[in-house]
């Protein structure tokens, strides 16, 4: 990303309708510039004889799971369904206009977009598609904003078209697309990171806990099979169980700033629970069931079962939880077999309108229990590769946040590029 270094100050700039931008750079509407077209949808849209061609077929879900390009759609049109529906050509931009409102993307592919989607025909030649693309990206909110009262709210090719464009000269334009294409490359290089190591700690779960280290012998148990030297055992062997409860809410002297109260809802997000979105006063702690620090943290009832923390303060949490504090057995172990099984007991909540894993049932799903020697030797190298994916995830944060900077100084004009 060398190409960072390549920004300049010293500006001179004019008043225009959208604020201050350069006096070399020109201001257009996007109207002006191309013909902003709504995409269109065959229909019957569930008749198979639009479908099962080779031409993608760009539905909301496509572009917010794809990146910068798109590359590959869920459905493919056939011949039939390409003549009801608006074919892009590669290298175009595209922009939701409902439901996922404002998303820009850039076809890479043979493709249609249906109703859900405008393009850009007869975009002149000197707009840089990738640029045109950024510009897009960093007005998402904005157009967002702009969305029409309805049952779900969209934009139409009034609004868009009206929009004003900061237009620098080309040269520019590629230099600042190259900048910001830099750090995209280097935020998917890390996600390619994240997603090999997060593939590498699934493999070693199922062996580390199934299979353990270093072991030869194995006996069938009711819960597979598993090292000859573990114990088979319940989930109360791993500590005391103890379900959440929740403070009279009634009562606003129990609620505070001392300690976290968790929910499921503060759960999933880190491994170490910290902060929560509410806290209880010392007055709230003293009728609540306090939690010691490393005690594990288990989401029993409701649509979110399964979810899972480990306490890294001292805190309380509401009835949805069951914890274990730990007290002959490893933590880090307990928190990874826990969370190694959770499929299994989110199927022993039943299909019940709410789902519910009580604190018995809980109490007596049968686990697998090594020596505290390999819990540890377990726990410590699964919490490794949690922590080369947390540092993964932060350095992600920190080029979000230089290329939400950059786009707001370089799309405006504040910083010039330096053009060789």
């Amino acid at each position: 990303m060398t190409q960072i270094k390549s920004l300049r100050t010293g500006i001179k700039f004019k008043d225009t309708p959208i604020g201050k931008i350069p006096v070399d750079w020109g201001l257009s509407k996007l109207g002006e510039i191309s013909t902003v077209r709504r995409g269109a949808s065959p229909r019957p849209i569930n008749d198979p004889k639009w479908f099962g061609g080779t031409v993608g077929w760009v539905r909301i879900s496509d572009v917010s799971s794809s990146n910068k390009y798109l590359r590959k759609t869920k459905d493919y049109l056939s011949d039939e369904g390409v003549k009801h529906s608006v074919k892009i050509k590669k290298g175009e931009v595209i922009l939701s206009i409902c439901a996922t409102i404002g998303r820009p993307i850039i076809v890479d592919m043979d493709a249609c977009i249906h109703d859900g989607f405008v393009w850009f025909e007869g975009l002149k030649e000197d707009i840089e598609r990738e640029f045109f693309y950024y510009f897009f990206e960093n007005k998402e909110k904005d157009f967002a904003s702009r969305r029409q009262t309805g049952t779900q709210g969209n934009l139409n090719t009034s609004i868009i078209s009206s929009a004003y464009i900061p237009l620098p000269p080309f040269p520019e334009q590629k230099k600042i697309a190259d900048i910001l294409t830099n750090v995209d490359d280097a935020i998917e290089e890390t996600d390619r990171i994240i997603e090999k190591t997060r593939e590498l700690k699934k493999g070693l779960m199922q062996k580390l806990l199934t299979r353990g280290i270093g072991h030869k012998k194995f006996k069938k148990t009711e819960i597979g099979e598993i090292p000859a030297e573990w114990e088979v055992g319940r989930v109360a062997d791993f500590g005391e169980i103890v379900t959440g409860s929740t403070p009279g809410t009634a009562v606003k002297e129990y609620y505070g700033n001392d300690f976290p109260f968790v929910s499921p809802f503060d759960l999933g997000k880190v491994k170490v629970i910290t902060k929560t979105e509410k806290y209880l006063s010392k007055e709230g702690a003293s009728v609540a069931r306090m939690l010691p620090v490393n005690t594990i943290l288990f989401v029993c009832i409701g649509s979110t079962i399964g979810k899972i923390g480990i306490a890294g303060v001292e805190l309380a949490t509401n009835q949805q939880l069951n914890s274990i504090i730990c007290k002959t057995n490893d933590f880090n172990f307990v928190y990874y077999y826990l969370d190694f099984i959770r499929d299994k007991i989110k199927q022993m909540a039943g299909t019940q309108a709410v789902p519910i894993v009580n604190k018995s049932l809980f109490s007596n799903i049968t686990v697998a229990i090594p020596e505290l020697k390999e819990q540890k030797e377990i726990g410590k190298i699964l919490s490794s590769v949690d922590e080369d994916i947390e540092e993964s995830e932060l350095h992600r944060q920190t080029l979000e946040t230089l290329k939400k900077s950059l786009m707001q100084v370089l799309l405006t004009g504040r910083v010039r590029v330096k053009l060789q």
